[in-house]
């Protein structure tokens, strides 16, 4: 049996417009241009330009939100009070971000022509005088090799797998003499399997002096441990050698490069446009988007007449509901990146407001939380993340990432409040400050700390310096 019930429930619902409007706001400003470019492909309504007439024909015709009774008696819908010549206008339903810049060249970063590293380990490889066999584990071990260009997966593994999928009798001592080649290539130390095996092969191709050389590489395969764990007088007495020439041997390995593989990324990756740009005026800062290269959009002109109600040969009213759809999109669309400009705007200039002293001086950032702006300009604190999110300002001391400035509260013994980041800021003066032979504990650093009148924790002396990849006393030890 059925049963009918009538339920009363509050629920808070986002419009499509507003989901369009929460997306562009998190967009950097290089996926922006990105999806603008999408979707002038995709809406026929919308095009690129400023609108070059000025003043409008008063007796232009509005948009018709009825098809005509003869061909369809459908109603449309009542929100429909939009026309054409509403967002022709630059100054209310266009988007016009910038003056007219047609007689600038627009910036075209060249982009250096590049190949894996994988290709490029290949085209190496494939030069070397090998047997089948040998191509067929190189390929494999090239293959496996991971971003820090060292090789993860156990050599054994990888012998037994190829003799499984080929039939082939290839043997382990076959395979380390193919990876030995492979570590010579460029960069020298590639598909190592561990940072010992990573040094010594460097090592063993590098040019320093042959007494030097053997040296390190005694030490490096001898006394690994000791190295690692800086017991420099333990090392120079087992060796024989005195603190003068264990300091040279030190400097000659530091030179080598623990990680072969790093540095491997394409041009885009390493590059950061910057979604503002804040420049000192006479005054006052000026805050700029950096929106030069996002096109003005506008509404194209040519549709109004297919649905002019003047004109003799209408269209028909399936034609009518899609230009009607399509103007409707194009409007949101248009009106989303007005609003996204409008709120990045005004949580930059609160973000500055707050940090006032950051601009003018490069120093003195205060503790922030997203809360503080939200208040300010009354805006949700989902909101302030989005406009925050992958998004960078520069400054006359750099660029920096919005997150930059948002940070928890160390107190002070004074009863204020100082951001952690200056905290961190003190350690790492602290730590560049301190006696290489004898480096400063955790708890050494806290009572420090404490001394300059902040309230912290040893632990969390030990986190902030986990975070700034500072590592402990022992391994900061160095030979004067």
């Amino acid at each position: 049996m059925l049963n009918i019930s009538l339920q009363h429930k509050m629920m808070m619902k986002l419009s499509p417009q507003q989901v369009q409007y929460l997306k562009m706001l998190q967009l950097p400003t290089l996926a922006l241009e990105q999806k603008i470019k999408a979707e002038l492909e995709m809406n026929p309504l919308l095009e690129e330009g400023f609108e070059e007439e000025m003043e409008l024909n008063q007796d232009q015709e509005k948009v018709e939100q009825e098809p005509d009774t003869a061909e369809s008696t459908q109603e449309a819908p009542e929100e429909d009070k939009y026309t054409i010549d509403d967002f022709m206008n630059d100054e209310q339903g266009g988007y016009k971000t910038r003056e007219n810049f047609d007689d600038e060249e627009k910036d075209e970063l060249p982009i250096p022509d590049s190949s894996p590293l994988y290709h490029r380990l290949l085209e190496q490889f494939a030069l070397l005088d090998l047997d089948d066999e040998e191509i067929l584990i190189g390929q494999e071990i090239i293959g496996n090799v991971d971003e820090d260009g060292y090789l993860r997966r156990d050599l054994a593994t990888i012998v037994q797998d190829l003799n499984l999928m080929h039939g082939t009798s290839i043997t382990i001592e076959k395979a380390e003499g193919v990876l030995k080649k492979i570590q010579r290539l460029d960069p020298v130390g590639i598909a190592s399997r561990s940072l010992q095996e990573c040094l010594i092969v460097q090592l063993d191709v590098s040019q320093i002096d042959p007494e030097l050389k053997a040296l390190a590489h005694r030490i490096l395969s001898e006394f690994y441990d000791d190295f690692t764990m800086r017991h420099f007088e333990e090392m120079a007495k087992k060796v024989g050698i005195s603190k003068d020439d264990l300091k040279r041997v030190l400097e000659a390995i530091q030179h080598l490069n623990p990680k072969p593989g790093e540095g491997e990324f394409a041009p885009h990756e390493n590059y950061v446009v910057p979604d503002f740009i804040i420049t000192k005026g006479d005054d006052d800062f000026i805050i700029g988007l950096n929106d030069r290269n996002i096109p003005p959009l506008r509404i194209n002109r040519a549709y109004k007449e297919l649905m002019s109600k003047r004109k003799k040969n209408g269209i028909s009213a399936e034609a009518k509901d899609f230009i009607r759809q399509r103007f409707e999109a194009a409007k949101w669309f248009i009106s989303s990146i007005h609003q996204r400009r409008e709120t990045m705007l005004k949580v930059m200039r609160t973000i500055l407001e707050k940090q006032r002293e950051f601009f003018e001086t490069g120093e003195g950032l205060r503790p922030m939380i997203y809360k503080d702006i939200s208040e300010v300009i009354s805006m949700d604190i989902s909101t302030i993340s989005r406009v925050v999110n992958s998004k960078f300002v520069q400054t006359e001391y750099g660029v920096f990432p919005l997150r930059f400035f948002f940070s928890d509260s160390i107190s002070t013994t004074d009863g204020e409040e100082v951001s952690n980041k200056e905290v961190k800021k003190k350690l790492k003066d602290l730590i560049d400050a301190e006696d290489t032979l004898k480096p400063l504990s955790d708890h050494k650093l806290a009572e420090l700390l404490n001394q300059q009148g902040l309230n912290i924790a040893r632990r969390t002396v030990a986190k902030y310096r986990e975070a700034m990849m500072i590592p402990v006393a022992r391994l900061r030890r160095k030979l004067p």
